[in-house]
C-alpha cells in the first residue's frame, strides 16, 4: 500500500510558510479525496496555491478547493465569518462556483469576532519592541477567552490580566440561535470594552452571523469520522511545528497546535501517514528566534506572496538547520515520510548541529532522504511544479 492511498495528515515542520498548501493541492489533485480536513489555526493560514495560472492564498478553506475538494472545518479550528465570506468572493472570481457549498463546520469551533481582532491588535501594538509577531487576526484572543469560565476581573490566566467579567465563548452554532449569540456576544461587547471597541454592534453581528449560518452547512457529533469512513481525507495544518503552543518558542508562538495531534485525535485510531513539510531553507514571519538568520539567503530568494505583515512584520530568511528539523519532527512524534518544497533553490547551506558553521548543501534532496522517505518534491506553489513520488512503506497505524 502506498504511503499515500489513506489518510495523509500535512504538517509543517518550521515557523510556517513551508509550502503546506501546494502539498495539500497536489495530494488531492494526484489521488481521489474525499475532503480536506482543517485541525487548526483560523483565519491567520495564508497557503498559496497556483493552479493553470489562477493563484489563491487559501486561508480557511482547504487548499484542496481548486482540486474541487470539500473542506470539513474541525472542532479545534477558529472560525472567522467576515474573512470567510470574504475569502469566497475570491474562490468565486477564481472560478470556483460557489465556493460555500464546499464547506462544513462543526457547531463546536469558536467563533472569532471583531471584539477579539481588535483586542488581539491593541494588545500587539501596546508591547512596542517587544512584540511577539502576532497576524493581528484574533487567534490568541480567541482562544485566551474561552479559557475564561470562572474567572474574574483582576485573576491572571495565562500571564494575561482578566479584565472583566467574562462570559461564554461564542461557537459557529450559536449562528443559528439568535438569542444565545447576542447574550454571548453582549458579554464579549461588555469585557472587551476597555480594551478596544470595533465598529459593528452586536445587532449587526447577529444578524450577519444568522445569513452566514444559513449559507454554510454546520454540523454536530462526529462528522470527521463519518467522512473518514467514507473515502480518504487530508489533514491540512496551519503554522508550524516550531510555533506550536506547547513545543514553539514563547512568547513567539501560536495559540495552537500544529503537531498532528489534534488531527489524530479525529481519526480516533484510524490508520493515517503524517507527512512533514519542510522548505530547502528556513523562514519566518515576524519576531521570534531564527538562529540561521541570513541577510544573504533573504535577497536572493524573494517571495512573490509573502511582505511585510501591518502587524506580524518582517518576512526573514535562513540557512537549513538541521537541529530545528530534528526538533520539529521529534514534537511531532515523528513523520512517517517528507515533502520538500523549494527545491529549485540553488547554492544552499545547511547547520549540520547546533554552534557549527554552516555547509554547502549540494544535493538537499539526497540530505532529506537519507533521513525519511521522501513522497512528495516540489518548487513552490504552482502545482505543475509538484511531483508525488510512489513511495511504498508499511503506513502508521
Amino acid at each position: 500500500m502506498s504511503l499515500l492511498d489513506g489518510h495523509v495528515v500535512v504538517v509543517g515542520l518550521g515557523f510556517g510558510d513551508e509550502g503546506k498548501g501546494a502539498v495539500v493541492d497536489a495530494l488531492c489533485a494526484g489521488l481521489p479525496t474525499t475532503a480536506v480536513v482543517r485541525f487548526n489555526g483560523g483565519a491567520q493560514a495564508a497557503h498559496n496555491v497556483v493552479v493553470d495560472g489562477r493563484h489563491h492564498t487559501f486561508s480557511q478553506f482547504g487548499a484542496g478547493t481548486f482540486a474541487g475538494v470539500p473542506t470539513h472545518l474541525s472542532r479545534f479550528v477558529l472560525v472567522e465569518p467576515f474573512a470567510l465570506a470574504a475569502e469566497a468572493r475570491r474562490l468565486e472570481a477564481a472560478g470556483v462556483r460557489n465556493p460555500l457549498s464546499l464547506l462544513s463546520i462543526d457547531g463546536r469551533a469558536l467563533l472569532t469576532t471583531p471584539f477579539h481582532i481588535h483586542a488581539n491588535r491593541a494588545r500587539e501594538e501596546a508591547r512596542g519592541v517587544n512584540r511577539h509577531g502576532s497576524c493581528g487576526k484574533g487567534i490568541g484572543e480567541t482562544v485566551w477567552y474561552s479559557l475564561l469560565p470562572g474567572a474574574a476581573p483582576g485573576d491572571v490566566v495565562e500571564s494575561q490580566e482578566v479584565i472583566g467579567t467574562p462570559g461564554e465563548a461564542p461557537t459557529v452554532a450559536d449562528c443559528a440561535r439568535p438569542s444565545v449569540l447576542r447574550r454571548k456576544l453582549d458579554a464579549l461587547a461588555r469585557f472587551y470594552a476597555p480594551l478596544a471597541t470595533p465598529p459593528h454592534s452586536v445587532d449587526e453581528l447577529v444578524a450577519l452571523y444568522r445569513d452566514f449560518a444559513g449559507a454554510v452547512r454546520i454540523t454536530d457529533g462526529d462528522e470527521t469520522g463519518r467522512l473518514a469512513d467514507s473515502g480518504r481525507l487530508v489533514f491540512e495544518g496551519a503554522q508550524g511545528a516550531l510555533l506550536d503552543q506547547y513545543h514553539g518558542f514563547h512568547p513567539h508562538t501560536t495559540w495552537s497546535t500544529t503537531t498532528p495531534h489534534n488531527a489524530r485525535a479525529l481519526l480516533g485510531g484510524r490508520p493515517h501517514t503524517v507527512m512533514g513539510v519542510t522548505r530547502t531553507y528556513l523562514t519566518r514571519h515576524g519576531a521570534g528566534p531564527l538562529p540561521t538568520e541570513s541577510a544573504a539567503v533573504l535577497a536572493r530568494f524573494p517571495e512573490a506572496h509573502n511582505e511585510t505583515g501591518e502587524f506580524q512584520g518582517a518576512w526573514r530568511a535562513g540557512h537549513l538547520d538541521a537541529a530545528l528539523l530534528d526538533y520539529a519532527i521529534a514534537a511531532c512524534d515523528g513523520v512517517d515520510a517528507l515533502a520538500v518544497t523549494h527545491l529549485d533553490a540553488t547554492g544552499l547551506k545547511v547547520v549540520p548541529r547546533d554552534g557549527s558553521a554552516a555547509v554547502d548543501l549540494p544535493d538537499p534532496l539526497a540530505w532529506f532522504g537519507a533521513r525519511l522517505p521522501v513522497a512528495v518534491m516540489g518548487y513552490g506553489p504552482d502545482r505543475a511544479g509538484y511531483r508525488v513520488a510512489e513511495a511504498r512503506s508499511t503506513i502508521n497505524a
